[in-house]
């Protein structure tokens, strides 16, 4: 068994939410999630890196071998002894043969989310060496800081950190976890990137679900100081970037090449950008000289955000707090139409049990924003369900606008920087279509 060697989280910047479960009967088997009761909080203390180090691991045997990074409970055949949760396990085939190094989390589906494939422990070099080797990708081949202040790191399996997402807001490095073993390191791993880059400032969010997803709950931490509103430079748009609140870890990174992008079919057009949240899109519309644009949005707060923006590039939008379906319909019966319309929702489809409504809100936003694109313009949809593939994507935005006989001009994803694993190909979310309709 790994030494406990842990530590107190630094000072947390807001407290948990009040929530109640029922209890439930202990399975018998040892790896089975024990309790729907959030994981007590002796579970979520900061762990030091050089404690991954320390054996015996754990082994857990799977009934078959796997080179995904993700390990199912129902795919688990036995673990011995039985690791503390959050502890690094070693994972071998059913033969015995060695498959890699991952973190462990009865209380999850995906109970096991491999780190390591060589036949080492995660040691503290290998943690720095992988983070640095992230961070050179951005910074050497992909020369990202070039045109932006805002840039993601850490794409989770993208980069071998499944579970972890961390993104850099110019003299901030704010890091989103999703896993309990994430999050058990992700105040040593935030110190770790910010040493890299000459930084101080950093920001740990837990993801959105942990709760459902992984049995637990908790809270932010801060370095201390840390500055509420980040001004950005991207491509010569300005932004305000709030790394303790907002979306994500505080702003789209992975829509930045399309942000761009879009430039190129604005001038002179009028533009409506539905579900604007921070306006990126808007601004990159005005950027390229659009004859107006709308930006609509059913989050108030969304909506001062992008205002706030606007008002920072000196950009004529106009802003509408209401639902997307709703406006859109209002136009419909006012014959209101557009030259180019910007359709990005937020997520629709979050688990399996969401499929089938998320795939029929996709089509009835589909279906209601093509009505209002005028003849010839352009019609940039997207998606980021990743349970919902590009093949359905594709064919449930056809369906939605087949009346108007749609030509795809280009199908895109997320920014370099979100590279994605090609032995998890599902983490590639993010999918966009460019459409012109006749």
């Amino acid at each position: 068994m790994p030494q406990d060697n842990r530590k107190k989280p630094a000072g947390r910047y807001s407290k948990k939410p009040e929530i109640s479960y029922r209890k439930e009967k202990k399975p018998n088997k040892p790896y089975r999630r024990t309790s729907q009761l959030p994981l007590d909080d002796s579970h979520l203390v900061q762990r030091d890196l050089i404690a991954d180090t320390k054996g015996p691991f754990s082994i857990c045997k799977l009934k078959s071998t796997t080179r995904h990074p993700t390990v199912f409970r129902k795919r688990i055949a036995e673990v011995t002894p039985q690791p503390k949760h959050g502890d690094i396990v070693k994972v071998v085939a059913d033969d015995g043969k060695f498959i890699g190094f991952g973190t462990w989390n009865p209380r999850a589906e995906a109970t096991v989310r491999i780190l390591r494939w060589e036949e080492a422990p995660p040691t503290v070099d290998w943690w720095k060496e992988s983070l640095r080797r992230a961070i050179e990708l951005r910074t050497g081949l992909m020369n990202v800081d070039k045109n932006t202040e805002a840039y993601r790191i850490i794409n989770a399996e993208g980069d071998g950190f499944p579970g972890l997402v961390v993104d850099r807001y110019g003299p901030v490095v704010s890091v989103q976890a999703f896993t309990l073993g994430m999050y058990q390191r992700a105040e040593s791993i935030a110190k770790e990137v910010c040493q890299i880059l000459g930084l101080k400032h950093w920001v740990v969010r837990p993801g959105p679900s942990t709760i459902d997803q992984e049995g637990f709950i908790a809270s932010g931490m801060d370095s201390g100081n840390v500055p509420t509103h980040i001004k950005l430079t991207e491509y010569g748009i300005k932004y305000i970037v709030q790394p303790f609140e907002g979306h994500k870890t505080g702003f789209f990174c992975d829509q930045r090449d399309n942000r761009v992008k879009l430039r190129d079919y604005c001038k002179g057009k009028t533009v409506l950008d539905l579900c604007c949240y921070s306006g990126g899109f808007s601004l990159n519309a005005v950027h390229a000289k659009a004859t107006s644009v709308t930006a609509v949005d059913l989050d108030e707060g969304a909506i001062e955000f992008a205002k706030q923006n606007a008002k920072l590039n000196n950009a004529n939008i106009k802003f509408v707090h209401a639902d997307a379906f709703a406006y859109m319909r209002d136009m419909q019966r006012n014959k209101t139409t557009f030259d180019v319309v910007i359709l990005d929702p937020p997520k629709l489809i979050r688990n399996h049990d969401e499929e089938k409504e998320g795939q029929k809100k996709y089509f009835d936003l589909n279906s209601l924003a093509a009505n209002l694109v005028n003849p010839g313009g352009l019609l940039f949809t997207c998606s980021c369900s990743g349970l919902l593939d590009w093949n359905d994507f594709t064919m449930t935005v056809r369906a939605a606008t087949s009346s108007r006989n749609p030509v795809m001009l280009q199908r895109t994803g997320p920014s370099a920087d979100h590279p994605v694993a090609m032995n998890c190909l599902e983490s590639d979310y993010l999918k966009c279509l460019w459409m012109t309709l006749p």
